[in-house]
């Protein structure tokens, strides 16, 4: 059974930085899978934020070149480091594989202080 675990999230001011991580536990073949980053701020939509394939990675273009996602295919684990938080960023931040996805995590809380 696959089990997402988010963890990294806080409170920040704006400008600050966070990394975030993603324990993908009993996901097999985990280096061919599309793994994602999605957030959900109050009131609003889950949205994809950042893409990681076996080649390639894409990010939405308000997060563009602000944030970078990485995996460590060893560990079956996702990162998202969000540099230049701002106020909009806020959200629950949640991983999941970008096909299919599987049962959501509990997320884990980013407050970026304006």
């Amino acid at each position: 059974q696959v089990q997402l675990v988010e963890s990294g999230g806080g409170l920040v001011q704006a400008g600050g930085s966070l990394r975030l991580s993603c324990s993908a536990s009993g996901m097999r073949a985990f280096h061919i899978i599309a793994m994602a980053w999605y957030r959900q701020a109050p009131g609003k939509q889950r949205e994809l934020v950042a893409l990681s394939t076996s080649t390639s990675t894409n990010y939405a273009g308000s997060v563009e070149g602000r944030f970078t996602i990485s995996r460590d295919n060893a560990k079956r684990t996702v990162y998202l480091q969000m540099n230049s938080l701002k106020h909009e960023d806020t959200a629950v931040y949640y991983c999941n594989r970008y096909v299919s996805p599987y049962d959501w995590g509990q997320g884990t809380q980013v407050t970026v202080s304006s």
